[in-house]
Parts: C-alpha cells; sequence; structure tokens
C-alpha cells in the first residue's frame, strides 16, 4: 500500500524529530545534564552535509557522516570547556553557545547564504532513508544506553559523588555523552536539510532546543521507548489539531501541561515499555475489576 505525500512527510519529520531526542535521552535522561544546545549541533550536520552536497556535489552518505562528525567534534570542544560547571551554569553556557552558532551561520553569508537561507541541496531523504536511519539511531542508542556505559550514566545521575567514588571517571563520562547527544543531534540535521532542500538558521533555534528537551520530559527520563512515545505525541498532536487552525497549538499547549501534572516523571519515567509488563498491567486491571 502506498501512503500519501502528506502521510509520507509526517513519518518522515518524525524520524527525524525521533534521533534528535533520542540523542537528548541519552544526555539528560540517563546523567541529568540539561542542554539548550542540541539545535545548534543540528545546524551544524544539517550545514555541513547541506554544503559538500549543494556546493561540491558530494554523495549524500559521506556528506551525512561529516555532519555526524562536525556535530560530535564541535560538541567535544565545547564539553572539554564546560561539563566541569554544575546545574545552572553548564544549561546557561549550552544556550550562549547554541545562539552563537546560529548568529555565526548568519553572518557567513557567503557560504551559508545567511539570514536568507541556503538554497539548492538536493532531496535525498526519502521514506525509506528515514526510517533506516531511525532503524540504527534505535539500535545504537540501546546498546549505548543499557550496556556498561549507560549503568556509569545512570550511577553519575543517581549520586555522583558516590560514583566518582567507586572509580568512574565523572568528567568523561559525561563528555562521552554529550558528544553522543550532539552526534544523533547533527544526524537529524543532515537528513532535515536533505528533506525540505532548504534551511535558514533561524530554525535551529532555542524554541528548537527546548522543543527536543521538553519531548524527553513528557515521555519519561532515562527511557528509551519514553522518548520514542514523547516524540510521536509531540510531532502528531500538532497534526492532530490542525482542522482546528486557530486552536491548534492551545490544545497541544494543554495536552502537554496535562501530562505533565498527571505524570511527573513523564509517561514512561525511568522504565521502558515491554509486552510482558502490558500484559501483567492488563491483567491486574481485570483482576481488581473482577474482585467483590
Amino acid at each position: 500500500m502506498f501512503l500519501s505525500d502528506f502521510i509520507q512527510g509526517i513519518v518522515i519529520v518524525a524520524c527525524i524529530n525521533l534521533i534528535a531526542v533520542l540523542g537528548v535521552s541519552i544526555l539528560t535522561g540517563f546523567t541529568r545534564l540539561f542542554s539548550f544546545g542540541n539545535a545548534a549541533f543540528m545546524s551544524i550536520g544539517a550545514y555541513t552535509s547541506a554544503l559538500l552536497t549543494a556546493r561540491l556535489g558530494a554523495p549524500f552518505i559521506p556528506a551525512l557522516l561529516a555532519g555526524i562528525a562536525a556535530a560530535g567534534l564541535a560538541s567535544f570542544l565545547l564539553g572539554s570547556l564546560t561539563l566541569r560547571l554544575k546545574g545552572d551554569y553548564f544549561l546557561i553556557t549550552t544556550l550562549g553557545a547554541g545562539e552563537c552558532v546560529r548568529v555565526l551561520f548568519e553572518y557567513l553569508r557567503p557560504l551559508t547564504g545567511g539570514a536568507q537561507g541556503l538554497v539548492g541541496i538536493p532531496h535525498r531523504t526519502s521514506l525509506l532513508t528515514a526510517l533506516v536511519s531511525l532503524a540504527l539511531a534505535l539500535v545504537l542508542a540501546a546498546r549505548f544506553a543499557y550496556s556498561r556505559f549507560g549503568r556509569c550514566l545512570e550511577a553519575i545521575r543517581e549520586e555522583e559523588l558516590a560514583a566518582e567514588s567507586v572509580g568512574i571517571n565523572v568528567t568523561a563520562y559525561k563528555k562521552l555523552a554529550f558528544v553522543v547527544s550532539a552526534m544523533f543531534a547533527g544526524w537529524a540535521g543532515a537528513l532535515w536539510a536533505h528533506h525540505i532542500c532548504f534551511i535558514v538558521p533561524a530554525m535551529f533555534n532555542l524554541a528548537k532546543s527546548a522543543e527536543l528537551t521538553i519531548t524527553v520530559v513528557i515521555g519519561g527520563m532515562g527511557s528509551l521507548s519514553g522518548s520514542v512515545l514523547g516524540s510521536l505525541l509531540v510531532t502528531l498532536l500538532p497534526e492532530i489539531f490542525r482542522s482546528f487552525s486557530n486552536y491548534r497549538m492551545f490544545f497541544y499547549g494543554v495536552a502537554v501541561v496535562a501530562i505533565i501534572i498527571l505524570q511527573p516523571n513523564g509517561l514512561l519515567g525511568y522504565r521502558e515499555f515491554s509486552l510482558r509488563g502490558l500484559r501483567r498491567r492488563l491483567s491486574g486491571l481485570f483482576a481488581r475489576r473482577k474482585a467483590p
């Protein structure tokens, strides 16, 4: 069965958003480090890959890998300077760095097109490309989050001093999570650039970083399946309410606030979805209904 162009577009956007959210989930959900710089890393991946394909005629896959590597390198340099900061100081630093990157792309007008945008980007992000990228991203995120590295990140999240006392290099693991998160963001940015074939720095502003973080909070901290669920809700709710064009964002905002109030830890906070757990919950629900 062939999907319409509109449905394909929504699926592609959902896949791209989910790849970026998975990166935020690794950083914020598993280390409790909040960053407002993920949109900047998306822009680095987007512009690097787009310039290679649009200006130099490079193949898409090498350009995609170059965008991911550029985002990872930028995060490594930024993390080396900022990851020793605590709490709000790190958050503010990433916010400032994100705005600096956006302004830098606006000033590099001969190279990036400035505020008018970069045009002529070839369309390379098909539905198949988006789905394959998402599947690979899910596998890599799960392998990372539930390996020894992921367990060390969880230890840092729960008690940083205790983790350091048992020999965990807290700064090194935070930097690793920061770099992996940025590489996922760069991956998503490269796919986005080759999907819409036109990018401007304003697409990668503070609101985009906040949207990614809010998605992780809605889905549930420390839960990859929660991030998947949260990303689907954040992507699909505006489309569901599209018929109420004047009140669409109002209903969307009410739905987000309701989820946060009713589920403070998110929909799947610190839990992963499993069919066994779902069967157990349904069995318990039916047992309570049958009880006298």
